[in-house]
């Protein structure tokens, strides 16, 4: 059935067909007019194709830009405490790995009988820091600068004296711990 119908179309446009060969020249002058077309067309594509690309490049620069000197003008807290005064900033900084390597070895010595105290030193740890970042803000608020610093150094002492309490009684725990195992039952 389908055949049939093929064959009806081609009877059909049997006498329209274009069998006459083309001039000589025909092909080169098909060519000629390709390349002229060729270039008319891709002259406008290739402007728009480059400058939407190199905008987008452009607003994606300048967007980065801009951030990055946004961040960069923003100065953290302890920059600006450096600033008003410089001693606190070495004060600070000598205080805070003090602090911190006491806090390694505190937790070093975390074991079952000492973790309820270890962790509400670190508790205390906390609070005081939020105590100190207080501080700071107000410092930076311009309050009384040598009260204030004076009380930012109290609290570095006070974390630092609480630390060495804590790492006190935890070696009297491991002394009393110690003692309880090397007693032996035949001399009760």
């Amino acid at each position: 059935m389908q055949d049939n119908k093929l064959e009806n179309i081609f009877k059909e446009l049997q006498d329209h067909f274009d069998t006459e060969e083309p001039t000589t020249g025909h092909e080169l002058r098909f060519l000629e007019k390709l390349k002229v077309d060729t270039k008319v067309v891709e002259s406008p594509t290739s402007k728009v194709n480059w400058w939407k690309p190199l905008s987008i490049a452009a607003s994606i620069v300048l967007v980065f830009s801009l951030g990055f000197g946004y961040l960069n003008s923003t100065t953290s807290i302890e920059e600006k405490v450096a600033e008003i005064s410089p001693e606190a900033a070495n004060t600070q900084f000598y205080f805070a790995n003090l602090i911190e390597e006491q806090v390694k070895e505190l937790e070093s010595l975390n074991t079952p009988g000492t973790q309820k105290i270890i962790s509400d030193t670190m508790e205390q740890l906390n609070k005081l820091e939020l105590n100190y970042k207080n501080l700071e803000n107000d410092l930076l608020a311009g309050g009384n600068s040598k009260l204030i610093l004076s009380a930012m150094i109290t609290n570095f002492q006070t974390r630092i004296d609480l630390l060495e309490e804590v790492m006190n009684q935890i070696e009297s725990i491991k002394i009393l711990n110690n003692f309880k195992e090397n007693k032996s039952p035949s001399i009760l």
